[in-house]
C-alpha cells in the first residue's frame, strides 16, 4: 500500500489519517484490524467468503480485499492524488463493504462506489450527488434517520436496510472489467448468505445491480427463472421468498436529465417498503 506519508485530518473527528487508510487505526466504522486476513487472488476470495460466518468478519475482510490488482492500483493512486476540493482530506482507499442493517428487510444493490465518494469517505455511496439524492430518497421514506451522508462519522443510519455494492472497489470509468466482477461475487453471495433470513425485498440500481442481484439469488438457490427478469424502473421480478425491484440508478447523468426524479425514486422505496411490510 503506498500511502503519502503527510496524515490529513478526517473533516468530522479530526483525526490523522495516512491515504490509503491502514486498517486498525481508527477510521470511523472500520472493523478491520493489522491482522484481518487478506484475499489476494480470486481464488483466495472465494475460500474466505465460503468461510465467512459472521457479518463484521465479512466486512473486514471485504475492506483489506487485494484480489484484483488493476482495482488496488486505481483506488489508492486516487486516494492519494485525490480531487482538489478535497485535497486537504484523508481518503479511505479501501473496498467498501455492505453497510447498514444487520437483518436488513430492504436491500439495495448497486454497481460500485465512486472514485471521489466510496473510496473517499469509507462507507458505501455516500460523499457525492448521486449519495446524496438516493440518501435524501431514503430519509423521506424513514429507512435512514437523516439525508446527510458526506461521511463515515455524520450519524447516518438505516432503518431495517442495507446497502451494498457489487463491486466493492472503485473502479476506473466506473467501469468495472467481467473478471473483476466475478473476481468480487463471492463477497455479494457470503452477504446474502449472512442476511437472506430477513430480506423481502432486493432493490436493484441499475440494470447491473439488477443482474448482480439476480446472480447472487440464483447461486444461493434461489426462484430465478429462465429467461432472467428484465431490468426496468420499477419492474418486479418474483424470486420466490423475495421480490426484485428495478430502479434507474442514481447517476448525475439520470438525475440531471430527470432520467430519475426523486418522486420516482420515493415511489420505488414506498412500493419496497409495502412489499417488505416495513412501517
Amino acid at each position: 500500500m503506498h500511502s503519502v506519508h503527510v496524515k490529513l485530518a478526517h473533516p468530522r473527528t479530526g483525526a490523522l489519517f495516512d491515504s490509503p487508510v491502514p486498517p486498525g487505526v481508527g477510521w470511523p466504522g472500520d472493523v478491520a484490524t493489522s491482522s484481518t486476513v487478506v484475499a489476494a487472488t480470486p481464488t483466495q476470495v472465494r475460500r474466505l467468503a465460503r468461510a465467512v460466518t459472521a457479518l463484521e468478519q465479512l466486512e473486514a475482510e471485504v475492506s483489506v480485499c487485494r484480489a484484483c490488482p488493476r482495482l488496488v492500483q486505481w483506488r489508492e493512486d486516487v486516494a492519494v492524488v485525490k480531487r482538489k476540493s478535497y485535497a486537504d482530506q484523508p481518503y479511505w482507499g479501501r473496498p467498501i463493504p455492505g453497510w447498514g442493517s444487520q437483518r436488513p428487510t430492504v436491500m439495495i444493490v448497486g454497481l460500485a462506489p465512486a472514485a471521489h465518494g466510496g473510496n473517499r469517505t469509507g462507507r458505501v455511496f455516500t460523499g457525492d450527488r448521486s449519495g446524496d439524492f438516493l440518501f435524501a430518497g431514503l430519509h423521506r421514506a424513514g429507512l435512514a434517520n437523516q439525508a446527510l451522508c458526506v461521511d463515515a462519522a455524520d450519524g447516518l443510519a438505516l432503518n431495517d436496510t442495507r446497502v451494498l455494492a457489487a463491486v466493492r472497489c472503485a473502479p476506473p470509468a466506473n467501469a468495472p472489467t467481467p473478471a473483476e466482477r466475478a473476481a468480487c461475487a463471492p463477497w455479494l453471495d457470503a452477504e446474502w448468505r449472512l442476511t437472506h433470513s430477513s430480506v423481502r425485498v432486493i432493490i436493484a440500481l441499475g440494470g447491473f445491480g439488477w443482474r448482480a442481484a439476480l446472480d447472487m439469488v440464483r447461486n444461493a438457490g434461489g426462484a430465478v427463472g429462465s429467461p432472467a427478469p428484465k431490468f426496468g424502473h420499477g419492474a418486479l421480478a418474483d424470486l420466490g421468498e423475495v421480490t426484485l425491484v428495478g430502479c434507474f440508478h442514481p447517476s448525475q447523468q439520470n438525475t440531471f436529465t430527470g432520467r430519475l426524479t426523486p418522486q420516482m425514486l420515493d415511489d420505488v422505496f414506498e412500493q419496497a417498503k409495502a412489499l417488505a411490510a416495513v412501517e
